[in-house]
């Protein structure tokens, strides 16, 4: 009896499971059906019409979104900016995170805590200052100002967790690669980053999904001749809010992208969360 309660009760639980998926999934259901409906249809009613009537379906919006210079710039400004913000934050961080777990240097432990006391300086602080420090000298409106924005921002967190993450690494690991003459890089090189690199596939994820997603940060730092594609959709809306042919279909390539990365990556995710839940 008390076998098949369990049962029961784990059945229900993944219908439910499977229940609240379904409903999160409605409205990435909705952008992209109205991605490939024309406005006109649109204007008629919603986007479910189309489920029951799918000849009503189209590419033209794709078309019309290759075709604006605006959208499709905007998405190589936003890969030029999320893909080097994402690998300095996590260079380095790994290196910041080896030295704070195995290197032994004065004030260290006093640094980590600066280290972490800086994860909860909100960004909103740092926009004045430091966009009078990028206007003297001359990063202000260019995508490297925006990169070096995120990789500091990003790096408290990145230093973090990964310092916590590689001092749990057995130190007979790192003391037989010693005495095997291995030095302090090629034992990082070697050992530790092996080792961690679900921890830096998953910290790779959120630092490249904060960075992709945000509009904030690129909306005062970037280059207003070539903003990134959460500026250029803000903007299309505000200059030309019936143009949703445009609107729709950028508005889910920008979103297909970091759920790719996503799903790529997710075995590594995954085995940086459980291995961070088991030690």
């Amino acid at each position: 009896m008390n076998a098949v309660r369990r049962v029961a009760g784990g059945a229900a639980v993944r219908v439910l499971l499977v229940l609240a998926a379904l409903f999160w999934l409605v409205p990435t259901l909705g952008l992209l059906v109205s991605s490939f409906l024309s406005p006109e249809d649109l204007n008629r009613g919603g986007w479910w019409r189309a489920l029951t009537a799918p000849s009503r379906l189209t590419a033209s919006n794709y078309a019309h979104l290759l075709a604006d210079d605006t959208i499709t710039g905007s998405l190589l400004s936003t890969v030029a900016i999320a893909v080097p913000a994402t690998v300095l934050v996590l260079a380095l961080g790994a290196l910041a995170g080896y030295a704070f777990a195995w290197l032994e240097f004065p004030g260290r432990d006093w640094l980590f805590l600066v280290v972490v006391g800086l994860l909860v300086v909100p960004v909103q602080v740092a926009l004045i200052p430091v966009s009078e420090l990028f206007g003297a000298i001359g990063l202000f409106g260019t995508t490297a100002g925006v990169v070096l924005f995120h990789t500091a921002f990003g790096l408290p967190f990145a230093v973090f967790l990964l310092r916590n993450f590689f001092a749990q690494i057995p130190r007979e690991l790192l003391e037989a690669a010693r005495l095997d003459g291995a030095g302090e890089l090629r034992m990082f090189a070697r050992v530790v980053l092996p080792l961690g690199g679900p921890a830096i596939a998953s910290l790779g994820i959120f630092q490249f999904l904060w960075v992709w997603n945000d509009m904030l940060v690129a909306l005062v730092f970037a280059d207003s001749a070539h903003p990134p594609v959460t500026v250029a959709l803000q903007q299309q809306v505000r200059q030309f809010g019936n143009n949703i042919d445009v609107l729709a279909p950028g508005a889910f390539l920008s979103m297909v992208v970091p759920l790719a990365v996503f799903f790529a990556f997710q075995r590594q995710f995954a085995t940086g969360v459980m291995a961070g839940a088991v030690k």
